[in-house]
């Protein structure tokens, strides 16, 4: 979309949204949600604009989106008629102009609503000045493509001498965002020279520019046009990788290896003319996964061209208790974690991520690929594999597998589960409350092995020790600060001694009596 005709359109919707929403019947079609208007414009001096949301199921915003400037009331509503409220405080000369993005989710499907505080204004800026600048104002900045994170979207990050900034979502060329591929549409590359304008966003505590329109681009003159092997990616033993790239300069190319990585990766040969080829050696891994970025770069003697490319060594898996796992730096690194789900993230849209705890921790499995269909569920026994990652400064666990649901666990009554066959590897989730067992050859234990019936509206039984988590040791079950008459849920499996029923289990969640 070329620029004289992105400000008029701004500006046009900006128009349409100042207009009542009872006069714009027209606005989004969505057969699952429908609103009033998908433009929302809020004066510059402060106050709140209303439209209407018509919704065959329950619907949401997502609450990552919405701006620190703007509140909208209500956030979540059910199917029907509902009223949505958009308010602003006075903005002030700098935030003047401000926008957000704003997605309500409904049924699978997506509204988008622009929202706008000021007419819309594009500001030429460094990425620095992004960086610093206010919420919600749309910039205008030229820099450099450093790498690409999703094709699909358009995701990528963009460079320049002061910093670098993630653009999240690229509009195509006839001004849409979503599933485009507006990456392969444009041709974008890394070190491209490119200029986009876009509204600055937060999600969490990331500054991205976010659906940005592309002004302008100027192919690098280097290129990496293959790699061998392919993939790029090396064995554990070690071993060459050739990169073939094109220099459309007479200058010839440089290669930059960043310091960290040079005791494991150095330069075996490079050759020049218009199709150069640079062969690296990877020494032996004895650690975890680790990868590095290495840079191309050329120039016509005015201005500096690049291209990269992202060399991977395969390392053993580390298999450690979460504990060890949140203590450890982020990386790339692979760990090997077990434990039991214990929540689904519901803010993932994508419905991949969930919370598993051993006897050490708890973590956030962020988007854990296989988990879907695996069909697990919380209480089940899982392993997973992947990278330590952190967002907001929390620690989770990133670029995950989902590797095996090591045991199916069903909830069950404790008359169901008296009846069971003797099985330590058949896990059951039974939950009641506790009280004093009475049955010959029990002992009463709430302040240190956790020995006690467990009690339903079906029956008893006897629990003889509880992990405070998987993988644990008994004598623990203290620390849990519970005691008779409170509720208790727990995994275990079915087993007899000298007659007598019972469950050995995990401990999963508890409930206070009410004293």
């Amino acid at each position: 979309m070329k620029l004289r005709y992105f400000i008029p359109a701004i500006i046009a919707l900006f128009t349409l949204a100042l207009t009542s929403c009872n006069d714009d019947d027209s606005a989004t079609l969505l057969d699952e949600i429908q609103v009033t208007s998908s433009s929302v414009g809020i004066d510059v001096n402060g106050g709140s604009t209303s439209i209407g949301v018509n919704a065959k199921d329950t619907w949401s915003f997502d609450p990552e989106e919405i701006p620190s400037w703007l509140t909208v009331s209500p956030m979540t509503g059910n199917a029907g008629q509902t009223g949505v409220t958009f308010t602003a405080p006075e903005a002030s000369e700098a935030e003047k102009g401000r926008q957000a993005i704003l997605h309500i989710n409904c049924a699978g499907k997506q509204q988008t609503i622009n929202v706008f505080q000021g007419l819309p204004t594009v500001t030429d800026a460094t990425v620095a000045e992004v960086l610093a600048g206010p919420e919600g104002k749309t910039y205008r900045v030229t820099g450099v493509v450093s790498s690409i994170a999703n094709t699909e979207y358009g995701n990528w990050y963009l460079k320049d001498e002061t910093g670098e900034v993630y653009v999240y979502g690229t509009l195509d060329k006839s001004g849409r965002d979503g599933k485009n591929n507006s990456i392969a549409a444009w041709g974008i590359e890394v070190g491209d020279i490119i200029t986009v304008e876009g509204p600055k966003v937060l999600y969490g505590s990331t500054i991205e520019l976010k659906n940005v329109t592309v002004v302008n681009i100027e192919k690098s003159l280097v290129k990496v046009e293959s790699t061998d092997p392919s993939d790029a990616t090396l064995p554990m033993e070690g071993g060459d990788i050739t990169v073939n790239l094109t220099c459309k300069s007479n200058n010839g190319i440089s290669v930059e290896i960043p310091e960290a990585a040079k005791e494991w990766l150095s330069i075996v040969s490079i050759t020049g003319g218009a199709t150069p080829m640079v062969r690296f050696h990877a020494a032996a891994n004895a650690g975890g996964a680790r990868n590095v970025t290495v840079v191309f770069k050329t120039t016509d003697g005015k201005k500096e061209y690049t291209a990269q490319i992202t060399i991977n060594q395969a390392g053993s898996i580390v298999e450690a208790p979460i504990a060890d796992f949140l203590a450890a730096e982020e990386g790339d690194t692979q760990y090997r974690l077990t434990g039991v789900i214990t929540e689904l993230y519901t803010s993932d849209r994508q419905g991949k991520s969930f919370y598993i705890r051993d006897y050490s921790g708890t973590v956030l499995v962020y988007r854990a690929e296989g988990f879907i269909e695996a069909g697990a569920k919380v209480g089940d026994v899982v392993t997973v594999v992947g990278k330590r990652s952190a967002y907001n400064g929390s620690p989770q666990m990133g670029s995950s597998t989902f590797e095996e649901l090591k045991y199916s666990v069903q909830p069950i009554s404790i008359a169901d589960f008296r009846n069971l066959p003797d099985n330590k590897e058949a896990y059951y989730l039974i939950s009641g409350e506790i009280v004093t067992a009475t049955e010959e050859n029990t002992k009463n234990d709430v302040t240190q092995y956790g020995n006690f019936n467990l009690k339903d509206n079906t029956g008893e039984v006897y629990v003889y020790g509880v992990y405070t988590g998987w993988g644990g040791q008994k004598g623990h079950f203290g620390e849990l600060a519970l005691t008779w008459g409170d509720q208790i849920s727990i995994i275990a499996y079915k087993t007899t001694y000298n007659g007598l029923v019972e469950a050995v289990g995990t401990y999963l969640s508890s409930e206070k009596a009410n004293r």
